[in-house]
């Protein structure tokens, strides 16, 4: 174990230098919904540095550096709101949806997808025009959204505790198929590549390892106790990487597993720390209990933990100039 994390802390590199790289510093977009407001969160500081108002109960914040947006679904506003990056301009507010609450962008950063649970819907957004393109229904309670590294193919959980996952074909925008999760599935993720999508439970300590082509479970890794989100990364705001990050937050935990599924280690994080963010060389965790973030190097070893919000849902990087 100790030589896998100084392997892993070996290849770490520091999220500043490869910002400067790209001509700019980064920082933490994190959904504070109790105050209805995403927060702009300095990380070399750990400091709120700018609040932007949202509609409210905003949950849920996601980045792309391909098209320089963000998008906040607030669902109790039933809302989605377009930012610019890097700017954060809010440039439209789309409303009338039921009660979204997952967004996740395509890899070329074209469309934005967001779940809809009441209604069963997937909305699919044009994200230069900022318009609703299309409306898709792929089974009631949809919520969490796992893109495929090409952006073919998406997995939606129909619900939080999910008995059904639906497989939805991007190009011919319709249902194509439909992968039984052997159990009360949560949350999900395509690996880099795309051969394989990780599903975490929410009535089981493991995580269950998925051909993405014929729905077949292959394994299944021992994880924290549910729910657990998880995630791969870290790269720029795009869906690959080295490692998956599991969370359970419940426990106070965050796992690193090989792509192979061989863990690596474990960091301790704050009580409520369920949703994970990645992005340029960086593991952010909002507490949703504590209302703290907590920034980690990508082997887990943590930089510090800040109070930021009383609760802090969701996190995502951004790139400021």
């Amino acid at each position: 174990m100790k030589r896998a994390l100084l392997l892993l802390a070996i290849l770490a590199v520091p999220a500043a230098s490869q910002a400067a790289r790209q001509g700019g510093e980064p920082v933490a977009l994190v959904t504070a919904e109790t105050q209805n407001a995403l927060l702009v969160v300095d990380l070399a500081s750990g400091q709120v540095i700018r609040r932007i108002q949202m509609p409210a109960d905003p949950q849920n914040v996601e980045t792309t550096r391909a098209d320089r947006a963000a998008a906040v679904v607030s669902t109790r506003a039933g809302a989605v709101t377009l930012l610019s990056l890097p700017l954060l301009r809010v440039r439209r507010t789309i409303h009338g949806f039921a009660e979204p609450h997952i967004a996740a962008f395509s890899p070329d950063g074209r469309y934005l997808y967001v779940t809809d649970d009441l209604r069963g819907e997937l909305t699919v957004i044009g994200v230069r025009r900022a318009s609703v393109l299309r409306r898709i229904f792929v089974g009631r309670g949809a919520h969490h959204i796992a893109v495929r590294p090409d952006g073919r193919r998406l997995w939606i959980a129909l619900g939080e505790r999910a008995t059904r996952i639906t497989v939805v074909d991007t190009k011919r925008a319709r249902v194509v198929g439909h992968v039984d999760p052997r159990g009360l599935a949560h949350d999900l993720a395509f690996a880099p590549g795309g051969a394989t999508v990780w599903v975490t439970y929410d009535d089981r300590s493991r995580v269950a390892v998925f051909n993405a082509r014929t729905g077949r479970r292959l394994r299944s890794l021992a994880a924290g106790s549910p729910p657990q989100h998880v995630a791969f990364g870290p790269q720029p705001f795009v869906p690959t990487g080295r490692y998956a990050y599991v969370t359970s937050g419940n426990d106070g935990r965050l796992r690193i597993f090989s792509l192979r599924g061989r863990l690596l280690g474990v960091a301790p994080t704050p009580v409520g720390s369920f949703n994970v963010g990645l992005g340029d060389g960086l593991v952010l965790t909002p507490s949703l209990t504590r209302g703290t973030l907590t920034q980690l190097r990508s082997n887990g070893g943590r930089i510090w933990t800040k109070r930021v919000a009383p609760a802090a849902r969701d996190a995502a990087v951004a790139v400021l100039p």
